[in-house]
């Protein structure tokens, strides 16, 4: 659809009942919807519906009063043509079989959806952290027991089939895991919700570690493809880039833009269904898979020009190929800012299509119906192209257009590093998006004229506040213009939000208060306790009851049990068979034999300095030294682990991995240590593995530096399954706090406060020379004890450390750290106390259930009653 001087693109106004978005059909001709609906079932009803997927088993023809047993033989022996039972192949028999149970209800929510018979939420977000899909579909459709059942003759159980799924590259850290627990909490609450992401075909890297250091491969996550997305063909969506700006004026003197020139790029979704939990909704995750408007020029190819015939195909693709490109050099930057485009603008599209099929060019009731929900500031550059799309496509003038995206927009924020939060070059947008850039610089002027009544003659207000930062090189600050467009702005945790207002956006909050709120992130108990820690699942429902799974505040009544002995030992037992798997693990992953009879202590998370992995492998090393010494004395045998990457680019995040590795390799080596400590770096962190970590984990690290964190999700999920914290007052530490209370909770370290107010004159010597087992620490790094025949390697970590602008404070927090550490040992050796510990902690988890968070968003954001 490239836009050509002096005309309005025609819109693509098909039919979004997406009868095809569950069976590929072909192209929908537009109709009504009702009549749409009332075709649907009598089709329905005369015969089974085909079915396509572009893994590579194909759904074949079912009745649909068979039963999956019958379904799954039909699959496995039919469409995939096999008769020997290779574990890949059962297992892509099983998944598009229960992917053909999920059909009916999915069409069925589709229809109904798209009737707007509820307000339509859009979740934008580069990342989408969901995991293995089988087990929590067959969680939430209640068929784990007739899978296990249809298994009976096959040489694989349904455990071994789901260790054969591959974990979906979408997404990196927290970010991408909690907007999947978002949409299995929207499913669950019965919200009509469609995530909007990018089909990754590589994820970020899959990590390997040589010689203790990182490593990135690719993580070619879709080599088998993937059975559980449906291909849409017939609902792309064109995307421009480049080319330039032109304007004419109309008959009556109204002036209209048009984008000319442009080099277009096809956007095709590909749809993955989202269960809710035994209610009959499958709401969507719709993907982007960037492809080329033609797959090359044929006559260029015919006259020999091979190279230039297939470089737009190419070029087009490049977008969709990885998660988070390495945005070091120019081309990585350029790289980004396309992905971001490309996802804001189709989802965009695609929402509109869908409201105009419905209700037609008549926008008055769009904002009443529909809202956009940017997760971080990489969806912003939405703000503008709603912009564009609405005054360029449609029609409307500035004032109707900006009413419609102000009052349809909301921003999350994830972070309160300054450094974190994107800034694009004007030059950069100039040549890729120029059109865009034109809507921004308009934004930014009329919105400086607010600031400028709010704070009269106040240039340096204006200047800071302004979305373009002038200077040299005049940057976009993305999230800025989330900000000012968006009608609601929320923190993630209480002290976040609280910091945001104070700090990085105190402006903004000044000028506008009524946008600013907070919403706690949370996790959903669906996947990180009935379905990850099914005997803690299977314990509590004998007990308890069910209605946990939907309802968690209902844990609180485990506090009844606290005092029952037999009930103890049963939630020991569970911690113990648990802590097994992850040995398991452990084992197989790292060649390091964890002791289930001894304290897992483990810190699984992106590796960054603010997360201070690095206090936790200092402690391991005064551990180590304590034992070689013989002071032993009140120690309680433990085994540490931590996991997580480090971004390709983050030298020292990967010098702490390497410092990690060569620790645990001393610290394993040695027969006098390991009966009391036992080390090791588990590398490819996922959250497949995060599934066997966190039942099995005594002790969860929460313990980045204050005011850095802005919530974790984690920490919660530790917490759910009856792991103890230790940690500061950071993120969602301080409402776990609060809700487990402190003496279930090893708390330490400087607040938020006195970190900001010893940053301006922080002497880490003064806190060395307190603490005596730092300095003893340090002495053995420097004397390069775990770097024998690399000499040197670790310098820049031990110069970090007595860094007066260490904005970590590593050194601040050590003894206090340590002291912690110390009550855990003390703690951990009461094995009656701590069982007591933990039933408390995981009674106290109701609070951060994804389903609370999603309910506020819902009631106080959304207003999607």
């Amino acid at each position: 659809m490239t836009v050509t001087k002096g005309k309005t693109p025609a819109t693509n106004v098909a039919s979004a009942d997406n009868l095809s978005a569950v069976n590929n059909a072909e192209e929908v001709k537009q109709k009504p919807v009702a009549k749409t609906k009332a075709k649907t079932a009598k089709r329905t009803a005369k015969k089974p519906v085909a079915n396509k997927s572009t893994a590579n088993a194909k759904i074949t023809d079912c009745d649909p009063c068979d039963t999956l047993a019958a379904t799954f033989e039909r699959q496995f022996h039919g469409a995939l043509c096999r008769d020997e039972q290779a574990v890949n192949d059962i297992y892509s028999a099983l998944a598009s079989t229960v992917k053909s149970q999920l059909l009916p209800q999915w069409r069925e929510t589709r229809l109904k959806d798209n009737q707007y018979q509820q307000k339509q939420i859009a979740y934008l977000s580069l990342e989408f952290l969901m995991g293995r899909t089988l087990g929590n579909a067959l969680l939430s459709l209640d068929l784990t027991q007739e899978t296990n059942d249809a298994l009976t003759d096959y040489s694989a159980n349904l455990e071994t089939l789901q260790e054969a799924e591959l974990d979906a590259g979408l997404g990196n850290g927290g970010l991408g895991r909690l907007a999947a627990c978002f949409l299995d909490s929207c499913a669950n609450l019965d919200l009509s919700v469609v995530g909007y992401g990018i089909r990754y075909e590589y994820g970020m890297f899959k990590q390997k570690l040589v010689d203790g250091y990182q490593v990135e491969q690719p993580d070619r996550w879709l080599r088998e493809g993937n059975p559980w997305e449906v291909r849409m063909a017939n609902h792309a969506i064109t995307v421009p880039f480049f080319g330039h700006t032109e304007s004419y004026v109309d008959p009556e003197g109204h002036r209209h833009y048009v984008w000319v020139d442009t080099q277009d790029v096809q956007a095709v979704p590909h749809d993955m269904p989202v269960p809710g939990f035994k209610n009959g909704r499958i709401n969507t995750l719709r993907l982007w898979k960037a492809e080329a408007t033609d797959d090359f020029d044929l006559a260029e190819f015919n006259d020999g020009d091979y190279t230039e015939a297939v470089a737009r195909k190419n070029l087009a693709e490049q977008i969709t190929m990885v998660l988070y490109p390495n945005d070091a050099s120019e081309n990585g930057k350029e790289l980004r800012l396309r992905q971001q485009y490309f996802l804001s603008s189709a989802s965009l599209q695609d929402i509109l299509q869908r409201y105009i099929t419905v209700f037609g060019q008549d926008f008055s009731r769009f904002s009443e119906l529909n809202v956009m929900q940017l997760n971080d500031t990489h969806p912003s550059i939405a703000v503008p192209e709603m912009m564009r799309l609405l005054m360029d496509n449609y029609g409307l003038a500035w004032d109707q257009a900006w009413d419609i995206t102000s009052k349809s927009v909301a921003y999350t924020n994830h972070t309160l590093l300054p450094e974190a939060l994107e800034r694009w070059p004007v030059r950069m947008l100039k040549n890729m998006l120029p059109r865009i850039l034109d809507i921004i610089y308009e934004i930014n002027a009329r919105y400086l004229e607010e600031v400028a009544h709010q704070w009269p003659g106040d240039n340096h207000k204006l200047a800071s506040m302004s979305i373009i930062e002038e200077g040299p090189e005049p940057h976009v600050r993305m999230a800025y213009l989330a900000i000012v467009a968006s009608f609601s702005v929320n923190g993630v945790a209480g002290l976040h939000t609280d910091l945001l207002k104070k700090g990085l956006f105190k402006d903004f909050y000044q000028l506008w208060p009524q946008k600013f709120n907070n919403k706690t992130n949370g996790v959903t108990p669906r996947r990180w306790l009935a379905h990850c820690n099914p005997r803690l699942a299977d314990l509590l429902n004998r007990r308890l009851g069910e209605q946990w799974v939907t309802d968690l505040t209902q844990l609180t009544a485990l506090n009844a049990f606290t005092d029952d002995k037999a009930f103890m030992k049963q939630w020991q037992q569970v911690k113990f068979d648990n802590k097994v798997d992850l040995a398991k693990l452990v084992l197989e992953e790292c060649n390091v034999s964890f002791d289930p009879a001894m304290m897992f202590d483990v810190q699984v998370k992106r590796i960054h300095e603010y997360k201070r992995q690095l206090l936790n492998i200092l402690h391991v090393i005064h551990l180590y030294q304590r034992i070689v010494a013989g002071d032993t004395e009140g120690l309680q045998p433990r085994c540490v682990l931590i996991g997580g990457k480090a971004a390709p680019g983050y030298a020292m995040a990967k010098q702490i991995i390497k410092l990690a590795n060569n620790v645990a390799h001393m610290v394993n080596s040695d027969p006098v240590v390991t009966p009391y400590l036992r080390f090791a770096f588990l590398p490819n962190y996922n959250v497949s593995a995060m599934e066997k970590i966190c039942p099995g984990t005594d002790l969860s690290e929460q313990i980045s530096t204050a005011g850095k964190e802005a919530s974790g999700t984690g920490n919660m999920k530790f917490m759910m399954n009856g792991a103890m914290t230790i940690g500061t007052l950071d993120g969602a530490n301080i409402e776990m706090l609060e809700e487990v209370g402190e003496e279930n909770f090893f708390l330490f370290g400087l607040n938020a406060d006195q970190v900001s107010q010893l940053k301006t004159n922080y002497n880490p010597q003064q806190f060395i020379q307190q603490s005596t087992a730092l300095q003893q620490v340090l002495t053995m790094l420097k004397s390069g004890h775990f770097n024998l025949v690399e000499p040197g390697i670790f310098d820049s970590i031990i110069h970090a450390i007595e860094d007066p602008f260490d904005q970590w404070m590593i050194a601040a927090d050590f003894e206090a750290y340590k002291v912690a550490q110390d009550k855990v040992s003390q703690a951990y050796a009461d094995q009656q106390h701590w069982t007591q510990m933990s039933i408390r902690n995981t009674a106290a988890s109701g609070r951060f259930s994804s389903d609370n968070t999603i309910s506020a968003y819902r009631d106080e954001i959304w207003l999607a009653k």
